[in-house]
């Protein structure tokens, strides 16, 4: 592997772990790079190997976060279980069935989700939800498990996804659904991991590099999500939707 191909590679991570620590949607950036940049490679190698550093980088925004936001650490705990074992579902489904027919349906939903969170205008302002109890917790393992397959099996824009639901299910706004949907990201990427290592699918000369960059550039993403707070996310949120929009257009109606 030459060496302008690792540094172009952790220039893609570092701007992945940004991002990606923020509201999400590092996977826009960094899996594009590594299929162009490391075509030689199986797409099921390449995609394990990227693995690495979004666990990295979203485990140092976890950090970030936990230092400035509260957090419900049992929602959290039952959350990540059910996450982690739905990704690694994912993953192996992954390995067995090719996932380009869901992506016209998430083109639509992402299209969706841009014009309402754009026309309202106090979409990911804190709104207490009425739930029960009961009901935060079935609202909880619904995201756990939708989105923690998700990500195993097709992954860009799992964590805008996660961030959604936190703010739309259970009334979180933009800073504290983004803390709190690092952590859920950490176990489904974990449980991706699990299955990848597993496989034998991780280069690790190119994933340890990648991982360092993805740190530094998600741990100055939190920091800057923390002190610009909700209406700096809400934009970032909006601009990463769309980039998500425009990748799945493009996958959908030209290749």
């Amino acid at each position: 592997m030459s060496t302008d191909i690792i540094i172009l590679l952790c220039i893609a991570a570092f701007a992945a772990g940004f991002i990606d620590a923020i509201v999400g949607g590092g996977g826009l950036i960094q899996t594009p790079a590594g299929l162009v940049l490391l075509p030689a490679l199986p797409v099921a190698t390449v995609i394990g190997t990227l693995k690495i550093p979004a666990f990295s980088g979203t485990a140092l925004a976890s950090l970030q976060y936990m230092r400035k936001v509260p957090i419900k650490w049992k929602l959290m705990a039952l959350m990540s279980i059910i996450a982690f074992t739905a990704a690694y579902l994912g993953s192996t489904l992954l390995s067995k069935v090719h996932n380009d027919f869901m992506k016209p349906v998430l083109l639509v939903i992402l299209i969706v989700v841009a014009v309402y969170t754009y026309s309202k205008k106090n979409f990911g302002t804190h709104t207490e939800k009425d739930h029960s109890f009961m009901e935060q917790i079935w609202f909880s393992v619904l995201i756990a498990v939708v989105i923690g397959f998700y990500d195993g099996f097709i992954g860009p824009g799992a964590g805008s996804f996660l961030v959604l639901a936190f703010i739309s299910l259970l009334g979180f706004d933009f800073l504290k659904a983004s803390a709190h949907a690092k952590l859920v990201n950490l176990a489904t990427n974990l449980g991706s991991i699990v299955f990848f290592l597993g496989s034998g699918k991780i280069i690790f000369a190119i994933a340890i590099p990648m991982a360092i960059s993805n740190a530094v550039g998600a741990t100055i993403g939190a920091r800057l999500a923390i002190m610009k707070g909700n209406k700096f996310i809400r934009v970032f949120f909006l601009v990463i939707v769309i980039g998500t929009i425009l990748r799945f257009a493009y996958e959908v109606f030209f290749k």
